[in-house]
């Protein structure tokens, strides 16, 4: 997902039809109109230009990692050596690339990167930071930080 605005604003219409689908994106576009009140061909114009001009950027499968055998999640915070355009992207492409890793965040401050994995155990995580973080030149140093617990906010649309 990009940090990036989109191009052109949206309306008060567009984000009653964007708070509908928060909860249900799977919703469908009869089910959206009906619920918000207005014909469903306007619904679906509206959904048809919110994706095309980026706002919408696509319906993502949520799934539970203790489900499928990662119940262990962690934060990694990662500290760059140097900065060097190429070894950033590098180092991003791989983290991105890693089994178990969920997210990935360039970020300014002290840290350059956060690293939000999903493992089965203690001995992934390590592995995770010895063979897949720390064997990067462009690496400092990591700290790697336990999850307890994880709740979605509210999001950018306010849900109804």
């Amino acid at each position: 997902m990009s940090a990036q605005g989109t191009a052109g604003a949206v309306d008060e219409l567009d984000l009653r039809i964007l708070a509908a689908l928060v909860d249900s994106p799977d919703l469908p576009v009869k089910q959206v109109a009906a619920r918000l009140g207005i014909p469903a061909s306007t619904c679906a114009f509206r959904l048809r230009s919110l994706r095309a001009r980026g706002v919408i950027v696509g319906v993502r499968l949520v799934i539970d990692p203790a489900a499928v055998g990662a119940p262990v999640q962690a934060m990694i915070r990662v500290r760059l050596a140097n900065h060097s355009k190429g070894g950033v992207e590098a180092l991003f492409d791989a983290l991105v690339a890693t089994p178990g890793v969920l997210q990935v965040f360039h970020i300014a401050g002290a840290d350059d990167f956060l690293v939000h994995v999903a493992v089965a155990d203690a001995a992934a995580l390590r592995d995770i930071v010895l063979e897949h973080i720390t064997v990067h030149d462009v690496v400092r140093a990591t700290e790697t930080q336990l999850v307890f617990e994880l709740r979605d906010g509210v999001g950018a649309v306010p849900r109804p």
